[in-house]
């Protein structure tokens, strides 16, 4: 009977032996490459900080009562998220399935769920410690603030996942690296600078006011400005239920493709 029962609960439980695992092997491989993990974005950080937000923004004096520095840091931040997310994500699946070594995740006791978790908990990681070095960038220039702080966390967390569960599909399809590498170059770049990155929205022409709005990116940015500097252009709820839809809608999609081992399974 205790067998049963504790069978039952570590089926019903999480494997938190087995996510620590995951998370440690991934914390290890991400600080062999310190320089390209986080030193790397804090550097085009500076970099597109520095340019924009004092050079061209030398022309710009304000936008909504606020220097143009302190606009951009929030896009700027938001950028670095979701290539960090991204880029985590999908080399760590990707290379798993290149070194022939995901088949010891397959055969541990996890379940799909805590394989995805484990993935997406280092990818959080990541992010965070990315955000956090470009805050302390954006300090020294005076363009740093903090309007909600719980706010910001729930940003750069919900993105985070988002971009890491797309990343996790993408390494499950691509077959070498220049499939790897087409969503970034072809999707998500082009939206993100479509997403109000250096400008308002009311600053585009009309008919790219309505990609806008229909662009992700959007509200992902408008997020994190509004909890920084608190300058809003959307509803707040609004872009909170498509950052939880897409997660929801990924996370279902990915969890599909770990289900039938697409990509995983030669």
């Amino acid at each position: 009977m205790s067998d049963v029962a504790v069978t039952g609960e570590r089926r019903m439980g999480i494997n938190w032996i087995g996510l620590g695992t995951i998370i440690r092997r991934e914390w290890s491989r991400v600080w062999r490459v310190p320089i390209q993990a986080f030193l790397a974005p804090w550097i085009s950080a500076l970099m597109f900080i520095f340019i924009f937000g004092y050079v061209v923004g030398g022309n710009i004096r304000h936008i909504a009562g606020h220097s143009y520095v302190e606009f951009v840091l929030p896009g700027i931040l938001m950028l670095n998220v979701v290539n960090a997310a991204f880029l985590q994500s999908t080399s760590q699946i990707y290379f798993q399935r290149f070194l022939r070594y995901i088949e010891e995740t397959l055969v541990a006791p996890l379940s799909y769920v805590e394989m995805i978790i484990g993935s997406l908990a280092m990818t959080i990681v990541r992010s965070v410690v990315t955000s956090l070095g470009i805050l302390v960038i954006g300090m020294l220039f005076g363009a740093t603030h903090m309007y909600n702080i719980f706010e910001f966390l729930f940003w750069i967390i919900s993105v985070s996942i988002v971009f890491g569960l797309l990343g996790i599909m993408i390494a499950l399809w691509a077959n070498n690296f220049e499939q790897l590498t087409m969503l970034n170059v072809f999707f998500i770049a082009p939206l993100s600078f479509v997403g109000g990155v250096f400008n308002t929205v009311a600053m585009l022409p009309p008919f790219m006011r309505w990609i806008a709005w229909a662009n992700p990116f959007f509200y992902f940015i408008n997020g994190l400005r509004h909890s920084m500097i608190g300058f809003n252009e959307a509803p707040e709820g609004l872009g909170v239920v498509v950052t939880l839809a897409l997660i929801a809608v990924l996370g279902a999609a990915t969890w599909r493709l770990f289900s039938i081992g697409y990509g995983l399974r030669e």
